[in-house]
């Protein structure tokens, strides 16, 4: 029988049976070696109706493999199995249907509350020492936070965002991811700077960012200049405008010094 006779007594066209055949589902009993015509035998089609059947079932191929050679009894079990999975799946998105509400009023407030702390932790802070810019410049900082967390909340996409909690007792935490991207051998020193005062002190020194790349900017800070939120917000923003004609991913962590030095790192990702 060719494959376009099998093809009309299994009800479906050549291409699956082809596609059968190359995933070893369901061979020619016979390939024309100077044609190349596949030809298939009745009794096949018995075989054809398993895998319809476990494919429609939501069967992977290489479960589908497993299951072909195995009794109707075995096979009856193996639907048995498949439809509980598939029966916790349907629990599970129904569970989340009912929280799913919940949890998006929940990441608004938590996005509406650390804006809130954030411009508050700004509008504290002055900036003319540190990095030597004026109250225009810092201001028009501030409004690009504001229009940031404006977008934020329209489009309701919160996955590329990360909301870094500062509080005691996730210092640590903190610490501990500083120390693994000073570690990372993913990442590339660009440039660092050890014992400084203030930032204005080295800024013009840092390398021209290139578009494109992921940046890491990392601050080990004396106590009593550590304004983790104010701080980071304000560098990451004088580098944004910097380089506001290119892409690129900016990142900065900031923690206490443990030696009452000022530090800081400039690390790239390796292409």
């Amino acid at each position: 029988m060719t494959i376009k006779e099998f093809s009309k007594l299994c009800g479906c066209n050549p291409q699956t049976l082809r596609y059968y055949d190359r995933e070893n589902l369901l061979k020619p009993v016979k390939v024309d070696e100077w044609s190349g015509y596949r030809f298939y035998d009745e009794e096949q089609a018995i075989t054809f109706v398993k895998i319809k059947n476990l494919q429609k079932a939501g069967f992977s191929i290489e479960e589908i493999s497993g299951l072909l050679n195995k009794d109707d009894a075995e096979i009856y079990y193996a639907f048995e199995i498949k439809i509980a999975e598939e029966e916790k799946r349907l629990q599970e998105i129904k569970n989340i249907q009912k929280t799913y509400q919940t949890e998006i009023t929940n990441m608004k407030n938590k996005i509406e509350a650390l804006h809130k702390s954030i411009k508050e932790s700004m509008e504290a802070y002055s900036p003319v020492e540190e990095f030597g810019i004026d109250q225009k410049d810092y201001n028009e900082m501030v409004k690009s936070l504001d229009d940031l967390f404006e977008r934020m909340l329209e489009a309701e996409d919160y996955s590329k965002y990360e909301l870094v909690d500062y509080s005691d007792e996730n210092r640590k935490m903190e610490e501990q991811k500083f120390q693994e991207c000073l570690a990372d051998p993913c990442l590339e020193y660009v440039f660092e700077r050890h014992g400084w005062k203030n930032v204005k002190d080295f800024y013009n020194e840092i390398p021209e960012l290139l578009n494109g790349e992921e940046y890491f900017f990392l601050f080990k800070l004396e106590a009593e200049k550590v304004n983790n939120t104010a701080f980071a917000n304000i560098l990451l923003g004088i580098m944004c405008m910097k380089n506001q004609d290119k892409k690129m991913s900016l990142k900065c962590n900031v923690i206490y010094s443990d030696d009452g030095d000022n530090h800081f790192w400039l690390l790239k990702s390796r292409n």
